[in-house]
Formats: structure tokens, C-alpha cells, sequence
């Protein structure tokens, strides 16, 4: 497996180091997702059949048919495509396949993909795809950043993800998290909400988790209400009326929410 890192300045000058993806873990990442939408594929088929047989003398299928034809296209490249594209930009650049294969990906930058950079490089796979994969496979081989042609364009890069990789030891904050019996699914937080949060506001959830053990019971009340001053407003959350538990439990769940977005191995 290829070890090679690479290292990114981000527009906030924090430097960020990750290890870059090889053409095996990204070989079997397409393959998973190919599977799975081989089989989307064949349902689409099977209910267009299902569709031509169920009204065979029906003169409304007859003079449908154009319109059924063309919205099964349309389904068939949203399936296709659409895959990609909205689990790339919603799914913290992963993909069913990159998800098993624990790999990513991100804007060069370091920052999270846009909805713009995946629709580039997945557009661009009707290319790096021709023929065999071949295209792309040995654009991967070959650049020193491993990019196919789509990465190029849309300027990302394909990385290993570190969370995935993370020692599973529980840390003070995480037992205190888990005792409090909090997850992700307190609070739903849109995606266009999440899309607001810059590394900025990142560092202020981290730093105020990070200090959450150690702070007097004073001093922590004080800083929950000043971080969630910042915080809550970016993610559409009212604090009137909650107590300073209620504001720190909020807190920490951010904080779960945002930690798979931001937290890279330095």
C-alpha cells in the first residue's frame, strides 16, 4: 500500500498532513460503488420491463411510452451520476465504496469538497472511465499528487481518512460524552447550516471541548455560554430558555457533528 503524504497550507495557515490515496484502496472503492449501482441499474431495467408487459394492449402505455422511456433515462443518469456527486458533497467526500476502503475526498486545500468540484470530477470519470479505467489509472499511477483527469479540473485529491484510522481508545471527553449518553442523532444539523462553519469556529468547539474537563464549574459555565454566543447562531440553534447543561450537552454534540468534517491528523 502506498505511504506517500502530502503536505497543505490552508487559506488559515494551518498546516494539515495526509496520506494520499493509492490506486488500490481507489480500485476497489470504484468497484464497491459500481456493484451497488449495477444492481440499481438491473431494478430500473427489471421495472421497465415489468412496465412494457404489465399494459400490453393499453393504448395510454402506447402513447406514454416516449415519456416513460425518457423519464427512465433520466433516472438511470441521476442514479449514475448522482451517486457520486451528492454523497461525495453530503458525505464528507465518501462514497459507500470510499467509506469501506477508509479514504476520501477533499478540496487541494484541505478543506471539505464542494458540490461544484465533485460534479467536475465525477462528470470527468465518462473520460478517466475509457477504456477499462485505464485512463484514469494510469493518470493516478503517474501525477505526484495521484489525481485522474477529474481531480486535475476540479482541483481535489483523494486521501486516507484518519478519523477511520484513529486509535479507538476513548479519550476523558469522549467517556464523558458517552456518560452523558449523547450522539450525533441529539441534534440534526443541515447541511447548509454545517457548510457555515469555518475552520475558525472549528478551533473555538475543539479548544472548548479540549478544556471541557479541566475548567472549575464556574469557568466552564461562563465559556459555554460565550462559545455557543458564536456557535449557535451559524447552525440556526436558539439558546433562550435552555439551562447550562442543556447549552453544554448542545456543545458537545456539535462538536460530534463537526469533528468528522475537521478533525485531520496534523
Amino acid at each position: 500500500m502506498d505511504q506517500e503524504n502530502i503536505g497543505i497550507k490552508t487559506p488559515e495557515y494551518i498546516s494539515l498532513q495526509f496520506q494520499l490515496a493509492g490506486i488500490g484502496s481507489r480500485a476497489v472503492a470504484y468497484i464497491i460503488d459500481n456493484a451497488i449501482l449495477t444492481v440499481c441499474n438491473l431494478v430500473l431495467m427489471i421495472v421497465g420491463v415489468l412496465l412494457y408487459f404489465a399494459f400490453p394492449d393499453s393504448s395510454f402505455f402506447w402513447q406514454a411510452q416516449g415519456y416513460i422511456i425518457a423519464l427512465l433515462l433520466i433516472v438511470f443518469l441521476f442514479i449514475n451520476y448522482g451517486y457520486f456527486v451528492i454523497l461525495e458533497f453530503f458525505w464528507g467526500g465518501k462514497t459507500i465504496g470510499k467509506k469501506i476502503m477508509g479514504i476520501r475526498v477533499i478540496q487541494e486545500n484541505g478543506h471539505s469538497i464542494t458540490f461544484l468540484s465533485s460534479l467536475i470530477r465525477n462528470l470527468l470519470l465518462i473520460i478517466d472511465s475509457l477504456p477499462y479505467y485505464l485512463v484514469g489509472l494510469l493518470m493516478v499511477f503517474f501525477h505526484p499528487k495521484k489525481k485522474r483527469l477529474g481531480d486535475l479540473l476540479a482541483g481535489t485529491i483523494v486521501v486516507y481518512d484518519e478519523t477511520a484510522k484513529r486509535n479507538k481508545k476513548q479519550s476523558a471527553i469522549e467517556k464523558e460524552i458517552q456518560t452523558r449518553g449523547l450522539t450525533k442523532e441529539n441534534i440534526t444539523l443541515e447541511e447548509w447550516n454545517l457548510k457555515s462553519i469555518n475552520m475558525k469556529d472549528w478551533n473555538l468547539v475543539r479548544t472548548y471541548v479540549h478544556r471541557f474537563k479541566q475548567l472549575d464549574v464556574k469557568d466552564r459555565l461562563e465559556m459555554t455560554e460565550q462559545v455557543a454566543q458564536i456557535i449557535f447562531p451559524k447552525l440556526g440553534l436558539e439558546m433562550e430558555n435552555r439551562s447550562k447543561q442543556e447549552l453544554e450537552n448542545m456543545l458537545l454534540v456539535i462538536y460530534l457533528h463537526l469533528k468528522e468534517e475537521w478533525e485531520y491528523e496534523m
